[in-house]
């Protein structure tokens, strides 16, 4: 799990082009929007696209889970686990 949320902070920071964030800036369970990490809906919608193409999940833009898929790092993969075992 840890080489997941890894892999996930990296994606957040190349995804969103953020120059003064490190990978290993970002904690597991800060906060992606708001307080926390800071991120927009703009910047929501470009990382479930770079989500989707690593890891083939797919967020439904229609779907209310989705603020608590991106609440934080540790949300995040633990979605990402849980499409990737219904996966096979």
């Amino acid at each position: 799990m840890d080489a997941l949320k890894t892999e996930i902070k990296e994606i957040i920071v190349s995804a969103l082009s953020l120059e003064d964030i490190k990978p290993e800036d970002i904690q597991d369970s800060e906060p992606l929007f708001g307080e926390g990490l800071g991120l927009d809906s703009i910047d929501a919608l470009e990382l479930g696209v770079a989500l989707k193409k690593h890891f083939g999940v797919k967020f439904s833009s229609e779907s209310e889970d989705n603020k608590a898929h991106f609440a934080s790092v540790d949300a995040l993969a633990a979605y990402i686990q849980e499409e990737r075992a219904k996966q096979g």
